[in-house]
């Protein structure tokens, strides 16, 4: 239970240094993400862990990236309206990352 604590803390502080190097407030943060601001405040707080779709809506609308082989062909596509939220894209994954993670003992996994 600590660990998780310490990781929705430490999770939620790299999330408002980034959103603030950002320029970006919470509400446009959660505007971009299709996340309620309060949301997007509870897990600066710590309060929450996200969810992996979470996690994914909130680096797309912070124009980071992550490096994994599990995130290979996923991406989130901002709405440009409150009607229209946005929603995930999927692409083929790319074999060579797809090699790469099912051949374990031949070199690095990317990531």
């Amino acid at each position: 239970m600590k660990e998780s604590v310490e990781l929705a803390r430490h999770f939620g502080a790299n999330l408002r240094r980034v959103r603030r190097r950002a320029g970006i407030s919470q509400e446009e943060l959660g505007f971009r993400s299709g996340l309620h601001r309060t949301e997007v405040g509870l897990l600066e707080r710590g309060a929450r862990v996200p969810r992996i779709d979470t996690l994914l809506k909130l680096v797309a609308a912070l124009g980071v990236r992550i490096e994994c082989p599990l995130f290979d062909g996923i991406v989130w596509q901002g709405g440009e309206t409150t009607t229209r939220p946005g929603a995930f894209a999927f692409s083929a994954q790319d074999d060579k990352a797809a090699s790469a993670v099912s051949t374990p003992g031949d070199g690095p996994v990317r990531g």
